[in-house]
């Protein structure tokens, strides 16, 4: 079984490193797509990527300064914890116990614009490139078609390995979208969290993250592998509708 998650903006390298940290498996890739965006000019990256004059001269000291980092260092450290925001306030990634590390080490996953896929203990430097971005590359228009089938066949590759065909989406559908289509043997399920609102259950866009990662932290907590399992979540007063579910979208719900 492997989740698949979104990654942050919000960024923070004051977090402990911890141990038996790993290398990203596409340094090579992602050093193509900086030496890329280091000829441009903050402007250019303003506008590329919708940002403020002040975010985009600090991307491009970003992306000046990059390195295709494989070790621990001040500002290379492992993903899982240096990711924040919203779906990672649910994680609380900071909180695992070396059992729950080397568990989410082997189901968890990060897709990223820059790095393609992270597993949580992979080394990562600080950078903003959105999945959604259209930065021209020799590969093509956009980060989906520089990427191609790399992520899609090393979700695929480490499903096997594992001999599992069950794929849990938590993540947004910008970066879902990086896997393309899967094959038919691969069981893709895609939870969905509405909360109570105005006299009726939706989604409202903050909880539904947050949603995302108290999911997975529940699975890594309780060590599940099992589709049929998952309908037991209950974290923060979300519980199963069986009456709005589908097989590939359950549906939580909470009042």
């Amino acid at each position: 079984m492997l989740i698949v998650l979104s990654p942050a903006k919000t960024l923070d390298y004051s977090v402990d490193a911890k141990s038996n940290h790993t290398a990203p498996q596409f340094l090579s890739q992602s050093s193509k797509l900086i030496k890329n965006l280091k000829e441009k000019e903050p402007k250019e990256i303003a506008s590329l990527m919708g940002l403020s004059d002040k975010l985009a001269s600090l991307n491009f000291d970003r992306y000046q300064s990059w390195k295709a980092s494989k070790t621990v260092s001040s500002d290379a450290k492992p993903s899982m914890l240096v990711f924040k925001g919203d779906v990672y306030q649910g994680l609380e990634a900071e909180n695992f116990n070396a059992k729950q590390i080397k568990f989410a080490q082997k189901h968890l996953r990060i897709l990223s614009g820059l790095y393609g896929i992270l597993r949580p203990m992979d080394v990562m430097r600080p950078y903003r490139l959105e999945m959604g971005t259209k930065l021209q590359t020799s590969k093509g228009k956009n980060l989906y078609e520089f990427w191609g089938s790399t992520v899609k066949d090393n979700v695929i590759n480490d499903l096997n390995s594992q001999k599992s065909d069950l794929l849990i989406n938590l993540a947004s559908k910008e970066y879902f979208s990086v896997l393309g289509k899967m094959p038919e043997t691969v069981n893709v399920i895609s939870p969905v969290f509405k909360d109570f609102k105005n006299g009726k259950h939706k989604i409202i866009s903050f909880y539904a993250k947050r949603a995302r990662g108290l999911m997975a932290r529940w699975i890594i907590e309780n060590n599940i592998k099992d589709f049929e399992k998952l309908s037991k979540f209950n974290s923060d007063g979300y519980y199963f509708s069986k009456a709005e579910s589908s097989a590939s979208e359950p549906v939580f719900l909470r009042d």
